[in-house]
């Protein structure tokens, strides 16, 4: 068990996924505190949030300046910054999905984040 995290580009019906990341604790936190801003009340566990380009602005600011919040929780494992070769990888499969996501939003998709753990 651990912490699964996706996000899929949705048009209708049909659903994509767009990027998988697996204990990328502080990209969960991030994406908690957007649910919570949304008006997300309840556990932030296999519930979407849907992205708008300003959010992935403000998610890409804070990738680029590893500002993504110390988030801890049973299942999420180490944090995301201790190493330094996990911390490169998963800044780019980070930037690979902002454009990716950017993209499907110009190609008039919705974008939605959700976890399970």
């Amino acid at each position: 068990m651990g912490l699964d995290q996706y996000a899929y580009s949705v048009k209708g019906e049909e659903q994509t996924e767009i990027a998988y990341w697996r204990k990328h604790n502080r990209l969960q936190g991030w994406m908690e505190e957007l649910y919570r801003r949304k008006g997300g009340k309840e556990e932030f566990n296999c519930k979407n949030v849907e992205l708008t380009l300003d959010d992935l602005d403000d998610l890409s600011e804070a990738v680029i300046n590893r500002k993504l919040p110390e988030t801890q929780g049973f299942f999420f494992g180490e944090d995301s910054y201790k190493s330094p070769e996990l911390l490169k990888e998963r800044e780019d499969r980070d930037y690979r999905f902002i454009c990716d996501a950017r993209q499907a939003i110009r190609d008039g998709n919705k974008v939605i984040y959700t976890c399970w753990w």
